[in-house]
């Protein structure tokens, strides 16, 4: 044993080293989506700054399929060191292990929330020449609708399918669903007048700014800079609030030097005026700082909100 002290001080010495020098290669951030949507805009803008202040490469990975949970099970099963990370948004997180009867994982106990990335809202917009120009009448008819008015989701469990189904609950309206493959065939139907509604993101901007879409209310706790003119759900029905978050997430295991050390560099990097600014522009996004122990309590809280509502609307897919 005393031979091998040496030895075993040594390697501690080693490994602590290395925990200092972090990182010391390329940083991987791997994406659920294809390029251009929201997440990847926000992985790229904030991998730039990261490799800037690491002094390493930063690449993002797109790893698209089974709703987030290919890139989920990427993550959670890569090697606990801080080299790979994935920007997941809370449907991953929060909603995904109660709309599958089988996962690969378990969100809470296999992945650790790294930082808070990025937030947005839905905003409830409507086809053009639907007869109602602000929120409360858009619910008055909804009401007294006669078949119900049609609404577009990006997918049966999607964020755009739970938050309709929040306010139908909260406001006593009746809604058919019409599910599609995305939020783009979602949007060309409310368009196109196919369906009465939908909750919009960010991609539609275009489509409200021309006049081809009616925006009447946004689903955040506070109203949108985007939007300033319009209200906010909650000033109708108070305490209704349904936000979209996206977060770095490691598997379970990272050092806490290196998570010390990652949450503060994507700390800096978000506060920077530049990140706003591309963030904004290119995906109508919001930076998002919190701390480690609000970003669990976040995860923590969405997660029991999530679980009621897919409960209460009897989803469960294979």
């Amino acid at each position: 044993m005393i031979l091998r002290a040496p030895i075993f001080l040594a390697l501690l010495f080693v490994s602590a080293t290395a925990l200092a020098q972090f990182p010391t290669r390329a940083i991987s951030i791997i994406v659920p989506i294809p390029p251009g949507g929201a997440p990847d805009i926000a992985a790229r803008v904030l991998g730039q700054k990261l490799s800037e202040s690491l002094g390493q490469p930063v690449v993002v990975e797109n790893r698209a399929g089974a709703n987030g949970n290919i890139a989920n099970e990427l993550v959670a099963k890569a090697q606990p060191d801080g080299y790979t990370l994935g920007l997941l948004a809370d449907s991953q997180i929060a909603i995904n292990p109660h709309l599958y009867r089988k996962m690969p994982l378990d969100t809470l106990r296999d992945l650790v929330p790294v930082h808070t990335v990025a937030s947005n809202q839905f905003v409830l917009a409507v086809n053009a020449q639907l007869p109602v120009n602000n929120f409360k009448e858009f619910i008055e008819l909804a009401k007294k609708s006669n078949p119900p008015l049609a609404y577009a989701s990006g997918g049966n469990g999607s964020q755009h399918h739970l938050t309709m189904e929040m306010l139908k609950q909260r406001a006593g309206i009746n809604l058919l669903h019409v599910p599609y493959k995305g939020g783009a065939p979602a949007s060309t139907a409310a368009v196109s007048g196919e369906v009465a509604a939908m909750w919009a993101g960010s991609s539609n901007a275009p489509q409200i700014k021309a006049g081809r879409l009616k925006a009447l209310a946004v689903s955040g706790g506070k109203r949108s800079a985007q939007y300033p003119e319009l209200p906010t759900i909650s000033e109708f029905y108070p305490g209704f609030e349904n936000s979209i978050w996206l977060g770095l997430f490691g598997p379970a295991g990272i050092p806490e030097p290196v998570l010390l050390k990652l949450r503060t560099e994507i700390r800096r990097a978000l506060e920077q005026p530049d990140v706003k600014q591309k963030m904004n522009s290119a995906g109508g996004l919001e930076p998002y700082v919190t701390t480690a122990e609000e970003f669990q309590a976040i995860i923590q809280r969405d997660y029991a909100k999530y679980a009621k509502v897919v409960k209460d609307v009897g989803i469960k897919l294979d």
